[in-house]
């Protein structure tokens, strides 16, 4: 699980392994998606192998990836998924505002 604030973004990246957990290759671009937009964002590189995950409210969200692991015609479709959990950003600082005097 990955916990961030709302003020905060990080970089998740794709690595795609063997049974044996070794590196691999997939075909084709991985796609993206999270199952809250309300909760954060995703901002995917072109490549589809990394992706910014931005903060924007309170709660828990899953980010799913799914890339084809077959690297000839056919389609062998591999999923992987991380939750993440916004938190409010703490208050770093105070400010002082003055009314209209009357």
């Amino acid at each position: 699980m990955l916990t961030i604030n709302t003020e905060q973004k990080v970089k998740v990246t794709v690595k795609p392994v063997t049974a044996k957990g070794n590196p691999a290759l997939v075909d084709g671009t991985p796609g993206w998606s999270i199952s809250d937009p309300s909760i954060a964002s995703l901002v995917v590189d072109p490549t589809g192998m990394s992706s910014d995950v931005v903060g924007a409210g309170a709660g828990v969200a899953i980010i799913s990836v799914s890339a084809d692991a077959d690297l000839g015609a056919g389609v062998r479709e591999i999923t992987g998924s991380l939750y993440v959990t916004i938190v409010a950003a703490e208050a770093a600082a105070l400010v002082l505002e003055a009314g209209t005097p009357i």
